[in-house]
């Protein structure tokens, strides 16, 4: 007997299926799905989990200086002539960054393995191309949703019935962090 469901699919399938319903859950806190799917999903998603709350604080600050071009009123760059040419102007900014430690950027990399990259689109018409935005969903895991369960010794999803489906009777699940 096989140690997972194979999903009715084949193996590069199945494994994009459920990185892309990770990936969900992961961004929007909870995914639809149907129950057999929910149950191969949550171990998954409970295991990066689970990762990111051991690795949570295991970072150092570091204060750097970067340059950073000078932007005008609009939020374009500030150009000035060299020699004939058009330079933009830059400036030396201090900043501070995290710096994470050897097992915490394994465990970034490790979910960079399952996580698919997101891209942010604004609702808006107006600025839906220009104002895209890709989401760091390592980050999201070690900043917003490590802490939330650093006292809890896992069980970090729940998986809630709904129903069957209309189409073929399924029965469908609503897989949610708690």
């Amino acid at each position: 007997m096989a140690g997972y469901r194979k999903l009715g699919r084949t193996s590069d399938q199945r494994k994009a299926l459920l990185r892309s319903q990770v990936t969900a859950l992961i961004e929007h806190g909870k995914i639809r799905t149907t129950e057999a799917r929910a149950k191969e999903v949550r171990g998954i998603a409970e295991g990066l989990i689970a990762m990111a709350v051991k690795e949570k604080d295991n970072y150092e600050t570091v204060t750097v200086t970067a340059k950073v071009a000078r932007k005008d009123k609009d939020g374009k760059r500030v150009k000035e002539v060299v020699n004939g040419k058009k330079v933009t102007v830059y400036d030396e900014v201090e900043k501070e960054i995290k710096k994470d430690q050897p097992s915490r950027l394994h465990a970034r990399r490790q979910m960079l393995k399952v996580l698919y990259d997101v891209t942010e689109v604004p609702s808006t018409p107006a600025g839906r191309k220009k104002n895209t935005k890709s989401v760091d969903l390592p980050a999201k895991l070690f900043d917003e949703i490590a802490p939330k369960y650093a006292s809890r010794n896992g069980g970090y999803t729940r998986i809630v019935k709904i129903g069957q489906r209309k189409g073929d009777g399924a029965m469908e699940v609503l897989l949610e962090l708690v």
